[in-house]
């Protein structure tokens, strides 16, 4: 949400996180992965994504979870769902998802006071072999940047893994936004561009940094729009678009994905 990138001339306070803390972002982030499981047979076509908002609210509050997104910076649901040619923040409503469509769920939940975050794009029933192979390169990216999640890297090593997966696949990776550091805030330092920003390696990983990773990947031009409700982004060529995202720990032993099964 929001995830303007800034270029900066002062190193950003990255915010360590004790094991305790890693600890409930981690109950947070399991509740989001067995969220996201369950919208994978939920999501079909004729049901609406205001359906998938309600489906998702429900889901966080009855396992002792608070959704992250409601209210954030006045935003009015608790998922962002966006279709096809829109990237991110899309507000679920009355739209109902047709064969071939594709589907980005982005969600937050916190727990004990900490976030997780993370995103997928869905099929929608049967879709075409190019949206197959855009969701497929988006999803090998996210694992691309997070095995670059490690103690000693710095934050363009992330930055330049998704971007040269996704480029030499053809797709274009958005500049506009990025991924970001998470905790105590949805919200914290640093940015995790999707792509190499000149001049500006970003801080050294160590233990405790955690990190939200999501490329957000279109088929054809990098280049975004807002729509008039100020909230959903779109491609401005009307390309298709996909998201996916993960909350990782940076730990000794190498990155833990805290939003997985």
């Amino acid at each position: 949400m929001k995830k303007a990138i800034i270029l900066r001339k002062v190193a950003p306070m990255v915010i360590r996180k004790t094991p305790a803390e890693i600890a409930s972002m981690r109950k947070a982030g399991l509740v989001l992965a067995g969220l996201l499981k369950e919208l994978a047979d939920f999501i079909r076509p004729g049901i609406t994504t205001g359906d998938i908002d309600r489906f998702a609210e429900d889901y966080i509050r009855a396992r002792g979870a608070v959704p992250s997104f409601k209210g954030l910076y006045g935003f009015p649901a608790s998922a962002c769902i966006s279709v096809n040619d829109e990237v991110v923040h899309g507000i679920p409503g009355s739209r109902r998802l047709r064969e071939g469509d594709i589907v980005s769920v982005d969600v937050g939940a916190m727990v004990d006071g900490f976030h997780g975050d993370s995103a997928v794009t869905f099929p929608v029933g049967k879709v075409s072999a190019d949206a197959v192979r855009l969701l497929r390169v988006t999803e090998e990216s996210l694992y691309k940047g997070i095995e670059q999640a490690l103690p000693g890297k710095r934050i363009v090593d992330i930055s330049r893994a998704i971007q040269e997966h996704v480029e030499s696949h053809g797709f274009s990776v958005v500049r506009a936004l990025a991924g970001h550091g998470i905790g105590r805030s949805v919200h914290e330092e640093p940015r995790v561009p999707n792509f190499v920003v000149r001049g500006d390696p970003g801080p050294e990983l160590r233990p405790g940094a955690t990190l939200a990773i999501e490329p957000m990947v279109n088929a054809g031009s990098f280049d975004v729009v807002t729509l008039d409700d100020n909230w959903t982004v779109v491609t401005r060529d009307g390309s298709l678009s996909a998201h996916f995202e993960h909350t990782v720990a940076v730990t000794s032993d190498g990155p833990e994905i805290l939003t997985a099964l």
